[in-house]
């Protein structure tokens, strides 16, 4: 797909491109401009958002313990161990090493947390910034570690294609956590079309179930238009004299075995991709005047599908409505209701505030008597962590601060690792705190029953009375 974007883009190196290994480490959005110097606007990650947004939701997704409150505690302490559930699993290893990165590498990013945003560049820093590698595939950069998004803007060779915009993506296959929901929020909101490029290789190709899970979330963007109306896939051929040969055999296995992966666009085009010409003419002069011929049907039928949709919310929400004011008991008929609403209203209204208030009067009343059975838990909690300690050995400190060659590292990592294990002991309080707030929700439950009047729309009681829709 790189490769691709440079020869629409007239762009090289500015767009990692390799096939070594995933190339592209941030989202890149290119914008034609005839009448600027090619130069970059990179957005960084505050430190909030990154702790939020980046390595928090590691935590929460190969379930790694206490997240950190802070990027210090993050950089100092060493990272948990992989959760033993998904010991074995290679999605979730290769997820674990792609996390294993930010943390290793930190020390060579973090000033960039603090940049301010949009921080411009010139033509030959992009690729610093918006690749993890460099052009020759050494692994040297890493500043994408700490980048939100980048904006290219430069000159089209092919200076008729207008106000275009060309949108570069992190493979899906780097395993990068919420890649795949960030492909999906940019396809519903900023793209008009898709193009799905791959390169056919030998000795024999075919369409891999990542291919297809790539359709899919694509499809899943924009339900209400089917992606086969707004999508091409192009198949890169090379010729002889590249490294990898012609592939152009390859090209058309994979063309006359599309229809049987069930993968539906408008066409499929085979081009040579690093050839310029070929990519502008035979690529996007295709998709330019398909767009140019349907893009109002196509807003259309979009336009259609989403009054459906607000005509089926609205039809709903007079249902809710109907149930509503037969709760009350006020006629549908007629204009006099809103007296009669007024009048059921204060009185509901009242019975509601003396209901609510004699009940926050009680639970003051309560507020400083114990709680047994919460005590008992927590005693309880606390002799499972006197029992269970989690405390290394004498030998196992001794053997980690050999291997690791400083007692301060050793104490560090366990340090964390006892934390971790010992707050999985009181784990068990949640059940208590959701009990003595389960019981608190019943009573003011029958109070909304009750004196709220609420007790025709559901039989539901605690914590299913909420659920009721």
């Amino acid at each position: 797909m790189s490769s691709y974007l440079q020869s629409l883009s007239g762009l090289s190196d500015e767009i990692p491109t390799g096939d070594r290994s995933h190339c592209t480490g941030v989202r890149s959005t290119i914008h034609h401009n005839p009448n600027v110097e090619t130069y970059g606007e990179i957005w960084f990650h505050s430190e909030r958002s990154f702790l939020n947004e980046v390595i928090n939701p590691y935590y929460e997704k190969l379930r790694l313990g206490v997240k950190p409150f802070a990027l210090d505690e993050f950089a100092r302490n060493p990272l948990p161990p992989l959760h033993q559930d998904f010991s074995g699993q290679a999605e979730y290893g290769a997820m674990y090493e792609h996390f294993r990165k930010y943390h290793t590498n930190f020390d060579k990013y973090k000033h960039l947390l603090r940049e301010a945003s949009p921080h411009r560049i010139s033509k030959e820093q992009i690729r610093e910034y918006v690749a993890q590698d460099a052009p020759d595939g050494q692994r040297v950069f890493f500043n994408y570690l700490a980048v939100q998004e980048a904006k290219i803007v430069c000159s089209f060779p092919n200076t008729d294609v207008g106000q275009i915009t060309l949108i570069d993506m992190p493979g899906l296959g780097d395993t990068g956590l919420g890649d795949a929901e960030r492909l999906i929020q940019i396809l519903g909101q900023d793209v008009d079309v898709a193009l799905f490029v791959r390169m056919p290789r030998p000795p024999r190709d075919y369409w891999a179930d990542v291919d297809v899970k790539l359709y899919d979330t694509a499809r899943s963007a924009l339900t209400d238009l089917p992606i086969n109306l707004w999508s091409f896939i192009v198949l890169n051929k090379t010729d002889a004299t590249s490294r990898m040969g012609d592939n152009l055999v390859y090209c058309e296995d994979l063309e006359n075995s599309r229809e049987a992966s069930h993968i539906k666009v408008v066409d499929c085009i085979t081009a040579n991709c690093a050839d310029r010409q070929e990519a502008n003419q035979k690529v996007l002069d295709l998709v330019l005047d398909y767009l140019t011929l349907n893009i109002i049907d196509l807003d259309q039928q979009y336009a259609s599908a989403c009054q459906e949709r607000l005509s089926r919310l609205q039809s709903a929400a007079k249902i809710e409505i109907e149930k509503a004011k037969t709760a009350l008991g006020i006629s549908a008929k007629g204009d006099s209701w809103f007296p009669v609403f007024v009048n059921l209203f204060d009185q509901l209204w009242e019975d509601l505030t003396v209901g609510l208030e004699g009940l926050l009067r009680e639970l003051r009343y309560q507020r400083d008597a114990q709680d047994i059975d919460f005590k008992n838990q927590v005693n309880a909690a606390i002799q499972k962590c006197k029992e269970d300690t989690g405390i290394p050995s004498i030998a196992d400190i001794k053997a980690l601060r050999d291997k690791e060659a400083a007692y301060g590292i050793a104490y560090n990592k366990y340090l964390h690792e006892i934390r971790a294990h010992l707050s999985q002991h009181f784990l068990t309080l949640d059940d208590g705190l959701k009990q003595s707030l389960e019981g608190i929700k019943s009573q003011v439950v029958d109070i909304l029953s009750k004196q709220g009047k609420l007790s025709a729309l559901t039989n539901n009681q605690g914590s299913e009375f909420e659920s009721v829709k």
